[in-house]
């Protein structure tokens, strides 16, 4: 089958060497250089196929994104290809991303002619040669898999979009994600790609695309929140022969996938929308800043970014109209300071990634001291939607101050983890339950921890918040890049506090005294509370301990007063607004030495019920420390002093004999 560029090559004379300003018109609209009623067909023909409307083979879609890998898709794909052999059936086998939804993978579509795409989930390889029995030979629905159909209703199966997990979504960065395979630039000018960059660059001004940015209320979506359109307008008013433009993909929040996922799904919706601010802006060279972890990301970048300059929609003079753009790939070490707009900038030049006091401002004076735009992932994945719905239209999305959808990376204590799509203004409670599905096993909901270590735990009795920059930030908490976090009641809210503290410290770059000593301090007075003090020697520690919680809320207004850059004056946060919504828990630990989640062991106090204990010594003998003393045949004892916590009785106990107070 030949592609876009072979047949608008014949026809209309298009290579890099001699762009055809009509070239994305053609492909996504029809051909306008001639009225060759064959070549309108044979363009008419391959969008249709791409688009999987017109096609005579069976043809099964899996999802190879990283959770799909991760569940065994790989394997999957092995088998199918094997089975089909076995059948002797010829089938299309392609490749997409994510569509969302991690908790069901490996997720397989499955789009026979003249009838609608099926989508099915959890397939296995032991189950592939059942599966494919169904839906090739008999052509029937597999139910026992089934997710969703993407076409209409039907006794058989539902839409997918009217299942939980997609009913409350609004799908405009994530909206080719598991629909389009990404490693085909043909597939996406299919599916209306560069469209919007094409009316851009025969149509619009940079004024006009930066005011068209700026009625769109887009805000930043790395966590900062700063409007777009003025970012923008600011570097596009420094006079330089040379400015920049940055792609922030150092996604470090634990608990975080959402670049990730977009960049592995669909790699050239982020560079079209970094074209088309490079062309606002008026920058010439651009860089895509991705930490090394993400492999599988940026294989998918830079394939991306190869077919565009084969395509001649990457390099210079541009489809002829004389804008010129050239994009690498700048592979980070994996540092969560680099995320902050300075250090990224350091870590490119080739310096440690360390922040700088601001001003000057990136825009101002940015990488190799030239003006310098930086924007997230996300903010380019709402990019072209922007030009093409118009800026007006995609302000009606949302609150009064902060427009369109945010996309989520939902994952914890809930049952239907992935990645999610919202409008702004939806509640906490509905990304919890309606579309998470709620918490498992009939567990309590606790609290949700939003924008990763920076961020913090919201209770209970403010699920009802929606999701806007400023309500959050009221409530303690920000929007953070995109982390989201379901916490149940068997969580211990001091050891999310340590955990995140733990991280946040060891990632310090160092440069500034409140941050690297600051954190490190915060850390030991949260790692003493749940400290076991048995000794007498101890006592000057358990001092200590009450000393410190004394001090702690002087301590963390000082790190977010002093501190150099964002992420040590939001460094506090977790602690903050543990101590804000979860007191009773802290002075739990903290007086009673208690831990009732049951997390903090060294809180937990071992006894063995002698009614129960038949003397069997199982436990004795499993024990490293020999704090469990007792003659065979007789009741055994677990002498506390000793006793390190470890669990090991617990699980060798077959009588159920050992209590955990």
């Amino acid at each position: 089958m030949k592609n876009f560029d072979q047949l608008c090559c014949e026809k209309c004379w298009h290579t890099p060497q001699n762009p055809c300003e009509h070239f994305i018109q053609c492909c996504t609209e029809g051909p306008l250089c001639h009225s060759d009623e064959n070549c309108r067909k044979e363009i008419s023909s391959l969008r249709k196929r791409l688009r999987y409307e017109e096609h005579d083979l069976p043809i099964i879609i899996i999802g190879m994104g990283t959770c799909g890998l991760a569940s065994g898709a790989g394997k999957v794909k092995e088998t199918i290809i094997e089975e089909l052999k076995k059948l002797n059936i010829e089938a299309i086998v392609e490749s997409t991303g994510c569509i969302g939804y991690c908790a069901v993978e490996p997720i397989v579509d499955v789009k026979l002619s003249g009838e609608d795409r099926v989508s099915y989930c959890e397939i296995t390889p032991k189950i592939v040669s059942k599966f494919l029995h169904t839906v090739l030979v008999e052509k029937k629905i597999f139910k026992e898999k089934l997710l969703g159909t993407h076409g209409k209703t039907n006794s058989d199966a539902r839409n997918i979009n009217e299942t939980p997990f997609f009913e409350f979504q609004r799908k405009i960065v994530l909206s080719n994600c598991g629909i389009i395979n990404p490693d085909s630039i043909d597939t996406y000018l299919a599916y209306g790609g560069f469209k919007a960059f094409d009316k851009v660059v025969r149509l619009m001004r940079p004024e006009e695309v930066i005011k068209e940015i700026t009625v769109s209320g887009l805000r930043g979506r790395g966590g900062g929140g700063f409007p777009t359109g003025k970012k923008w307008e600011l570097a596009f008013k420094q006079k330089s022969e040379q400015k920049y433009l940055i792609c922030n993909a150092d996604e470090g929040d634990p608990g975080a996938f959402m670049d990730r996922s977009l960049l592995e799904s669909d790699p050239f919706r982020i560079i079209e929308g970094m074209m088309i601010a490079a062309y606002a802006i008026g920058a010439s060279q651009a860089y895509i800043y991705c930490r090394a972890e993400y492999p599988l990301a940026i294989e998918k970048l830079q394939n991306a970014i190869n077919l565009c300059e084969r395509y001649g929609i990457l390099g210079d003079n541009i489809l002829n109209t004389g804008f010129s753009l050239h994009i690498k790939i700048k592979k980070g070490a994996g540092a969560f300071v680099c995320g902050e707009e300075t250090a990224l900038i350091a870590s490119i030049e080739g310096k440690r990634g360390m922040p700088r006091p601001r001003p000057p401002y990136p825009v101002q004076a940015g990488l190799w001291g030239k003006p310098t735009v930086i924007n997230n992932v996300e903010t380019f994945g709402n990019v072209p939607p922007i030009i093409l719905m118009g800026g007006e239209e995609f302000s009606k999305i949302g609150t009064e101050k902060s427009k369109g959808t945010k996309v989520f990376a939902l994952s914890g204590n809930v049952k239907n983890t992935g990645l999610v799509e919202v409008p702004m203004g939806t509640t906490l409670a509905d990304v919890v339950f309606k579309i998470g599905g709620g918490i498992p096993n009939g567990k309590e909901f606790k609290a949700v921890q939003i924008g990763g270590p920076s961020g913090g735990c919201i209770p209970e009795h403010l699920i009802d918040t929606p999701v806007d920059y400023e309500s959050l930030k009221e409530i303690g908490a920000m929007m953070g890049s995109g982390g989201f976090v379901v916490m149940d009641g068997d969580t211990c809210m001091v050891d999310v506090a340590k955990y995140f503290l733990t991280f946040i410290q060891q990632e310090s770059c160092g440069k500034c005294v409140p941050c690297r000593e600051g954190t490190k301090r915060l850390l030991e007075i949260i790692e003493r509370i749940p400290k076991r003090y048995a000794s007498s020697k101890d006592k000057n520690e358990q001092l200590l301990r009450f000393k410190g919680m004394i001090h702690l809320q002087r301590l963390a207004d000082v790190i977010k007063d002093t501190s150099l850059c964002g992420l040590g004056q939001s460094a506090p946060n977790p602690v903050l607004s543990g101590m804000r919504y979860f007191r009773e828990e802290y002075e739990e630990h903290l007086y009673d030495r208690k831990c009732s989640a049951g997390v903090c062991k060294e809180l937990l106090t071992f006894t063995i019920d002698n009614e129960k204990c038949t003397g069997c010594g199982l436990c004795l003998r499993k024990c490293a420390v020999e704090a469990i003393v007792g003659e065979k045949g007789q009741a055994h004892y677990i002498l506390d002093e000793k006793c390190v916590k470890c669990g090991m009785c617990v699980e060798n106990c077959r009588f159920e004999a050992i209590n955990v107070n």
